[in-house]
């Protein structure tokens, strides 16, 4: 389960921030997630709650926002939606689609004391 290491590496950089910012707790962690990048989001959950213990995360509330997938067509020379990864242009229906959103893992926010 590679979401337990996404998790320390969250704390991490919430435990970072603290020192640089000089807050205490984290009451909020909001994640970006992408839709197709291979990360679940209820098992980020679980270790989230598992990892945070003993830090200044401990207790925090993890919201997690799904960000879809889309890509940009060479053929089309448009935006697109994109369902999977490496999957074809839902216009063209060709391959030729670099994926430019949906494979995102950040902290977009945190609330702290």
């Amino acid at each position: 389960m590679h979401e337990m290491s996404l998790c320390e590496s969250v704390i991490e950089l919430v435990e970072d921030s603290a020192r640089r910012d000089g807050f205490s707790r984290a009451r909020v962690v909001v994640l970006e997630i992408g839709e197709i990048g291979h990360v679940e989001p209820e098992a980020m959950r679980f270790c989230f709650g598992a990892v945070s213990r003993g830090t200044i995360a401990e207790n925090a509330r993890l919201d997690i926002v799904r960000v879809p997938g889309a890509g940009w067509c060479l053929d089309c020379a448009k935006t697109v939606p994109l369902a999977e990864r490496f999957g074809p242009c839902p216009e063209c229906g060709r391959h030729r689609v670099q994926m430019t959103a949906g494979d995102e893992l950040r902290v977009k926010e945190l609330e702290v004391e």
